[in-house]
């Protein structure tokens, strides 16, 4: 017999360790599915909100954000493309790859969140990928609207809730309860709405946190 879980993934779709994580806990969820069954919603958190539209070289991005070298930041990308390669997620750094505003993505995902969650998630897949597989802009309207049909949704509809910015007030005000509630750093996967774990998990630590948060659940 299953328990049920619902999860809150609050993360950004250019933030590379929100990708480690996801595919991470879709693996976890899969060796617990006769343990759990889970519903995920994706919440907004955007890690540069000030992007501008011309975007960014990642690599200088990086080095001024935190302080360290080129080098060190591309250090720090090898590793995660090698977690991302042992879940069997593709990442493509290069030296000309951007950061982005990512800010109309929040709001198509917001969206596909109300025509179900099964959307959403397809959707979020499919932003992550597109990012950091193939390098392609997620706040190109083009790209958003193809990303949209390719998760299952209405490519006409998406266009013009992008267009007319319908979304931005309330993604805005869950940008900010998050923050609120104290979440500086993502991916932070919330269960149950009572018990968070942050960063880019291995499998066995979503495993483990699950069956913990079940069983403290039944207490």
């Amino acid at each position: 017999m299953t328990q049920s879980l619902t999860i809150d993934f609050v993360s950004d779709v250019a933030c590379p360790w929100c990708a480690v994580g996801l595919n991470s806990l879709l693996q976890a969820l899969e060796q617990l599915s006769d343990e759990v069954s889970a519903s995920i919603r994706f919440r907004p958190f955007e890690l540069a909100p000030d992007m501008p539209e011309t975007g960014e070289r990642i690599l200088p991005h990086l080095s001024r954000k935190y302080g360290i070298s080129e080098e060190q930041v591309k250090q720090n990308q090898e590793q995660i493309r090698l977690r991302g390669a042992e879940l069997g997620f593709v990442f493509d750094f290069r030296a000309d790859s951007m950061k982005w505003n990512t800010f109309a993505a929040h709001q198509l995902l917001h969206w596909a969140g109300e025509q179900g969650a099964e959307y959403q998630l397809a959707l979020k897949q499919a932003l992550l990928e597109a990012y950091f597989s193939h390098n392609r802009n997620p706040s190109d309207i083009e790209v958003l609207v193809e990303l949209a049909a390719k998760a299952g949704l209405d490519s006409v509809v998406a266009r013009e809730l992008l267009q007319d910015q319908r979304y931005a007030e309330v993604v805005r005000a869950e940008e900010q309860q998050w923050l609120e509630l104290g979440v500086s750093s993502v991916p932070t996967v919330v269960f149950n709405q009572r018990y968070a774990v942050s960063g880019g998990q291995p499998v066995e630590s979503f495993v483990a946190a699950m069956r913990d948060v079940l069983a403290q659940e039944e207490r």
